[in-house]
């Protein structure tokens, strides 16, 4: 039987703005199991990277605050968790890749540092264990000579070779649960199948669960077991990687699949782009979210919010249409060329 090892349960987080309340994340909620990838996606400000800060206790208040929910981590709420019993969990248990490695890592401090200060905490590492062990993590993500590159400060490291730094010091303490928010964006595609090679052998070896947050349709095809759409703070499709790309259930997600270039299309062929822009946050429509960019829209979705209903024994949408007229199927191994 699989375990479950994070239950997220009706989390809500939100912004006080100058403008107004900003519903940046709206009763999510998803299960993650032992040894799994879960992928979130969608477009920027959709919520993605909110939902996983407030499971780790690194939502900026004010003007941020977690205002509804529950994030199980074995049975245990790490929303309600004193701050001396989450930080331990956090960077050990559960990590994070940070989105910006140009803000995430301290420019008055050596990567060594950086990387042991960890290891000494959570792993009980000597300085020269911790010394070791960076280097050793460092030549993992393909930084050459890590046995004097380690001791460099951030600015003498390219973006993305910050990028694997950051992943480096996620991974040194093989996490139960890794969060990685965008973690191959700046690295070219050689050192990206590197990163994600690394995380599947973690998986394998370890039993680590990953949740994937990205944009990239590729990344999810790659990698992920499951995926979860996110569209203005809410989860607007769940459904399994094959199930997603085969046959997607909701109009956004259809329109996420045909944004993506494919070597199959010919050269006179176009990208279909998504219409408009992301809602305003503060101001949301009355009915669907979606509904101003929806090429499927009827009068219905005006004025009534679609709650997530199971459309297959292993997929749910927020739409009230049961299927998309008109889609075309796009197979997992496509998305893999």
């Amino acid at each position: 039987m699989v375990e479950t090892i994070l239950e997220v349960k009706d989390l809500s987080v939100r912004f006080d703005t100058e403008e107004g309340v900003v519903g940046a994340v709206d009763r999510v909620g998803f299960t993650l199991m032992r040894g799994e990838t879960l992928g979130l996606v969608g477009e920027s400000g959709c919520g993605k990277s909110v939902t996983n800060l407030a499971l780790l206790g690194l939502v900026p208040s004010p003007p941020g605050k977690i205002v509804g929910g529950e994030a199980l981590y074995r049975g245990e709420n790490l929303l309600e968790m004193s701050a001396g019993k989450l930080s331990r969990i956090r960077g050990n248990r559960i990590a994070m890749i940070f989105q910006d490695p140009m803000t995430s890592l301290n420019p008055f401090m050596t990567i060594a540092d950086q990387m042991t200060e960890v290891t000494m905490l959570h792993l009980r590492h000597t300085y020269s264990e911790a010394i070791k062990h960076a280097i050793t993590m460092l030549g993992n993500v393909g930084i050459a000579s890590p046995e004097s590159r380690i001791h460099g400060y951030p600015h003498q490291f390219s973006g993305g070779m910050r990028q694997r730094v950051m992943i480096a010091m996620a991974l040194s303490c093989k996490p139960e649960i890794l969060i990685a928010d965008e973690p191959t964006t700046a690295l070219d595609v050689t050192i990206q199948a590197q990163i994600l090679e690394l995380m599947k052998q973690l998986q394998e070896s370890e039993g680590t669960a990953i949740i994937m947050i990205t944009h990239d349709m590729g990344v999810v095809a790659n990698i992920c077991h499951r995926v979860h759409v996110m569209y203005a703070g809410r989860i607007v499709e769940q459904a399994t990687c094959e199930e997603l790309f085969a046959r997607p259930r909701h109009p956004y997600t259809l329109g996420l699949l045909d944004s993506v270039p494919r070597v199959q299309k010919s050269a006179a062929g176009q990208l279909l782009a998504i219409d408009g822009q992301p809602p305003d946050l503060v101001h949301l429509p009355v009915g669907c979210a979606f509904e101003p960019r929806c090429r499927f829209s009827e009068e219905r979705c005006l004025k009534e919010q679609p709650m997530l209903r199971e459309m297959t024994p292993s997929g749910r949408a927020a739409c009230f249409l049961d299927s998309l007229d008109g889609s075309k199927a796009l197979s997992k191994e496509t998305m893999d060329d």
